[in-house]
């Protein structure tokens, strides 16, 4: 079972944790959890971060990031919510959920997510410090994680 949200309003982790507790049968033993949370850019705490999507094509790219993940892994369920919009600094941006029957699938396939999310992800970001606005790009730190998993 996956459910992929891509939104601008905040989520709650004890929700989403409640809600895919309730999916999993007695054969689940383990969920692992990632949130992720905007950075201030370059020490400025007023910087932003806005992000851009294409609704429809990103929750496809996301879809495909999971489906990938699910043949990797044996998966009970995964819940992957990316927020969009303009964020600030310690605003929560994304929350990977990934349940399983043992804790080393759980583990390895919420990295997974996340490693390709922020490759594969069709997003657009902009940062926005001390007046100054630029677009950014998947790091070279980010691209070789990815790559990482290539044979694995």
């Amino acid at each position: 079972m996956q459910r992929i949200r891509i939104q601008t309003d905040d989520f709650s982790v004890d929700g989403e944790w409640k809600a895919l507790r309730e999916q999993l049968d007695a054969n689940a033993g383990a969920v692992a959890a990632f949130v992720g949370l905007v950075r201030e850019v370059q020490g400025d705490r007023g910087s932003s971060l806005e992000l851009e999507h294409y609704a429809g094509m990103t929750e496809r790219s996301v879809a495909a990031i999971v489906a990938e993940a699910e043949r990797r892994w044996r998966l009970a369920a995964v819940t992957v919510i990316h927020r969009v919009g303009r964020l600030r600094p310690t605003d929560q941006i994304v929350l990977v959920l990934t349940a399983s029957a043992h804790r080393s699938d759980a583990l390895a396939a919420c990295e997974f997510i996340i490693d390709r999310l922020k490759t594969d992800a069709i997003f657009w970001k902009r940062e926005t410090a001390d007046g100054d606005t630029r677009w950014v790009e998947a790091t070279e730190q980010d691209v070789e994680r990815a790559k990482g998993w290539v044979g694995r």
